[in-house]
């Protein structure tokens, strides 16, 4: 079973629960291999976007995975989801497409569609643009994976918790910042804080928390789910 994230945070406190932890050598930001309960178990993160998804797909399907799972954090769109908040979509649009991910049995999660976008949405104007598709959350990446995993014939899991509200505009311009290889540009998102630090610096350290608050309720829930 293969878990593909954006970024490496999003997978620490599910990849710390794991035995036996390796660093294979394969193509892509970051990966991690190991045991749990028994089963042999990745973790890759390749950057933001369906594309970098997609790629870390195409590095490990010659192993040939009983399922890919798309995990990480996600946008709220609708009001009524907290930060922390552990999200399974019911289906994934993206491009015009749906897809329905198999259903994990977990406890507390929060249900609906998910779309998946090719950039961030910064402002809550966008989020609210974004809400009137029927969608509750929005990120960068599960709609790389549906696709990926459909065109192997391999069972695909979704799983995301909420790391930004629907209101919550970005001060700092994180689309601006991210590379074609699906990272941030961090010499140039410090230096771009520094311009307005009253708004920008905060928001760092917020959005910080918020994805460590995000992953840590993320990797709880897969540690108690079953596959």
């Amino acid at each position: 079973m293969v878990f593909i994230a954006a970024d490496h945070r999003e997978c620490g406190p599910w990849v710390g629960r794991w035995d036996a932890l390796t660093k294979p050598e394969l193509p892509v930001h970051w990966v991690r291999a190991g045991k749990w309960q028994g089963r042999d178990v990745i973790a890759i993160a390749n950057g933001a976007g369906q594309e970098r998804a997609r790629a870390a797909v195409g590095v490990v399907e010659v192993l040939q995975p009983s399922a890919f799972v798309s995990i990480g954090t996600c946008g709220a769109l609708d009001s009524s989801l907290q930060i922390g908040d552990v999200f399974v979509p019911t289906e994934i649009r993206g491009g015009g497409r749906k897809w329905i991910p198999a259903q994990l049995v977990g406890p507390g999660s929060k249900h609906g569609p998910l779309i998946s976008v090719a950039r961030i949405a910064a402002t809550a104007s966008e989020k609210s643009q974004l809400r009137t598709t029927g969608a509750l959350v929005v990120e960068m990446e599960s709609a790389g994976v549906a696709d990926a995993s459909e065109r192997l014939g391999v069972p695909f899991y979704c799983v995301r918790a909420v790391s930004d509200l629907a209101g919550q505009d970005f001060a700092n311009d994180f689309n601006k910042l991210l590379m074609s290889d699906g990272r941030f540009n961090i010499p140039a998102l410090l230096l771009n804080a520094l311009a307005k630090p009253l708004s920008r610096i905060p928001e760092l350290y917020s959005l910080a928390k918020r994805t460590a608050l995000a992953s840590e309720n993320l990797g709880e829930f897969l540690a108690l789910c079953s596959f």
